[in-house]
């Protein structure tokens, strides 16, 4: 399972999100949440917070920091970013979010952590339905190409760079975008 591997830049990526989101009303929606790092101390600015990950062993490592930090408002369902997509589209449903009810949410937030090869076209046109898009990448260029996408509708707010792996080219980003 992947985790963030510099602490102390984790720990300031955790804090420049959650600034992005004092503010937000409404729900939060999540892709690829991996074992809970943003997801968990975000869950506080939000009334309920749904995540998802394909990952079962994030999942479960998800499911266990939930309990460890008492968070409450909290749930977590094993689906891909597409499979959500599929879901919240209604295009079929999932037994894996038979207990989920997706009317009651307010999102008003989405954020997404996408592996290396970013957003697929179809979750990328989903999360451009969000007022607030909160976007952490560890590839600037496959996060460009999905900007290119995501700038038609939003507008960027905020942009951080954090040098997860220092003395190497990789760099993690975060851009916050508002609906125009």
């Amino acid at each position: 399972s992947f985790t963030q591997p510099n602490g102390e830049i984790c720990r300031s990526m955790i804090g420049w999100a959650k600034s992005c989101s004092d503010s937000a009303e409404g729900d939060l929606l999540e892709l690829y949440c991996g074992n809970g790092n943003f997801t968990i101390p975000l869950a506080e600015n939000f009334r309920k917070v749904l995540a998802t990950e394909i990952s079962k062993v994030s999942v479960n490592a998800a499911q266990d920091n939930i309990a460890a930090n008492g968070v409450e408002n909290l749930d977590i369902v094993r689906l891909s970013s597409e499979e959500f997509t599929q879901a919240i589209d209604k295009v079929r449903p999932f037994r894996r979010l038979k207990d989920i009810d997706l009317e009651s949410y307010d999102f008003s937030t989405v954020l997404v952590d996408p592996p290396r090869a970013g957003l697929d076209a179809d979750t990328c046109a989903m999360i451009a339905r969000f007022p607030r898009i909160l976007y952490i990448s560890c590839n600037p260029e496959t996060q460009l190409e999905n900007l290119q996408e995501l700038t038609k509708t939003h507008k960027v707010e905020r942009f951080a760079i954090f040098d997860q792996f220092p003395y190497t080219d990789h760099t993690e980003s975060g851009v916050l975008l508002t609906k125009k």
